[in-house]
Formats: structure tokens, C-alpha cells, sequence
């Protein structure tokens, strides 16, 4: 889970670093290299721009599929898994549970697979040392399932900003065509300039305020799954601490 998050993190830093655009020279063969005027040089910036928002849509359409299906109680605690594995710890059978575990990959399993492989090593261990490793686990599963959606939270912060750096280069482009006096001449050229401004703020708050909203959805989720994982956790840990022999 931490893996995608760093997957997708290092997506909008590529992103971003890919809005740096190199200098554009033009060079004919044996020719000294000639600069491109400035308003192409926006240009591309600007194109730039579009480039790495329409990324940032897609990426976050992907995570919004991606966390549908992900943020789930079929993927955290499964019912069918919390039966079988209440059965199975009922009966004392141990070594069953934790094959169960080991096929049935979740939350819920990585954590009793934890306390299951800690008896299997220290068959005596003290309950409270089982039950400081238990939880060491769950908040490592739930902190895990928590940070799902901050990556929405990030495509929600990066997109408005980069719609106003498009919005700068827009200025740009309008403000020099006043300065060369070309407005005057070509008011298309200063028009040109104000309406790139605004539509790359509007296509940044596109992007930022979805992937916000989604944010929201989906951090509620994620707590309310972290609770259904402690509460199925706590009703396993209750039952194998019960099937232990008193010392």
C-alpha cells in the first residue's frame, strides 16, 4: 500500500519536473543556433501547462478506480475470513488459521498472521507482549489504509497551482504584447494571452476540486474500515487469548 502511494507521489514530481522545459534552439545544419523569440518560448510553456494537467486528471480518474476498489471491507476485513478464522481459532486450530492467512491476503489476515507466526515462535509468549505485537501491526495496516487518499489530497493542491502558473504565462503573453506595442496591431495577440489565463485556472480548479472531494469520501472511509479492522481484530485476539492454557 505505502508502495503505491510512493508510485504515485513520484508521478506528480515527474510531472512537475517535466513543466521545466529545456531551451529551445533551432539549428540548421552547419548554422550558428538561433533562440526562439519569447512568445514561442511561452508558448510551449503554456503547452507545458496543459501536458501536466490533463496528467494530474488522469492520474487521479486511475486512483479514484483504484480506491474503490481497494478501500472495501471485502479488502480489509473480510466477513467470510472473520468466520472461517473465528471457527478455526475456536477449535484450536491453529496451523488452519494460519494457512487461511497466508492465502486470504488483508488487513485483517496480515494481522492475525502477525499474532499466529508470534506463537508459533514463542509458543509460551506472555498476553501482553502478544498483545503489544497485535497492535503494533494493526497500526501499521491502519495507518497504511489512512494514507490511501492522501494522494488525492496532493492532485488537489498541485493542479490549482499549476493552473495559476499557466495563468502567469498567459500574463505573460498578454503584458508583452503591450510592451512590443503589437496589441495596437494584433489585439488577438493580447486577447489570446488574457484567455490562456483563465483557462488553465479553470482546468487546474477542474482537476483540484474533484480529486477534493474524492479526498473527503474516501478519508471517511478509511477510518470507518480502520474501525471495522480493530473491532474484527479485537474479537479474533479475544478468542485466541481465551484458547491458551492458564499459567
Amino acid at each position: 500500500m505505502h508502495r503505491t502511494i510512493g508510485w504515485g507521489r513520484g508521478w506528480i514530481v515527474w510531472c512537475v519536473a517535466a513543466l521545466m522545459p529545456m531551451a529551445a534552439v533551432a539549428q540548421d545544419s552547419g548554422a550558428a543556433p538561433v533562440a526562439v523569440p519569447f512568445e514561442t518560448a511561452v508558448n510551449y510553456a503554456v503547452t507545458g501547462v496543459y501536458v501536466l494537467l490533463g496528467g494530474l486528471s488522469v492520474l487521479a480518474l486511475a486512483l479514484i478506480i483504484y480506491f474503490l476498489t481497494v478501500l472495501r471491507n471485502g479488502s480489509i476485513a473480510p466477513a467470510l475470513l472473520h468466520r472461517e478464522l473465528m471457527q478455526k481459532l475456536q477449535e484450536g486450530n491453529y496451523e488452519d488459521a494460519r494457512r487461511l492467512c497466508s492465502f486470504r491476503g488483508s488487513a485483517l489476515s496480515a494481522v492475525m498472521l502477525c499474532a499466529l507466526d508470534h506463537l508459533r515462535t514463542i509458543p509460551d509468549a506472555d498476553a501482553t507482549l502478544l498483545r503489544e505485537v497485535v497492535e503494533a501491526e494493526g497500526s501499521r495496516q491502519a495507518a497504511s489504509i489512512e494514507g490511501h487518499p492522501q494522494l488525492l489530497m496532493d492532485i488537489a493542491v498541485v493542479a490549482p497551482m499549476v493552473g495559476l502558473l499557466g495563468t502567469v504565462f498567459g500574463m505573460l503573453i498578454a503584458f508583452n504584447a503591450v510592451s512590443d506595442q503589437i496589441a495596437v496591431v494584433r489585439p488577438t495577440v493580447l486577447v489570446g494571452g488574457v484567455n490562456q489565463a483563465m483557462i488553465t485556472t479553470a482546468f487546474g480548479l477542474l482537476v483540484g476540486i474533484p480529486a477534493m472531494m474524492f479526498y473527503a469520501f474516501f478519508r471517511s472511509r478509511a477510518s470507518k474500515l480502520v474501525s471495522v479492522l480493530e473491532t474484527a481484530s479485537a474479537e479474533l485476539m479475544m478468542v485466541l487469548l481465551s484458547r491458551r492454557p492458564k499459567k
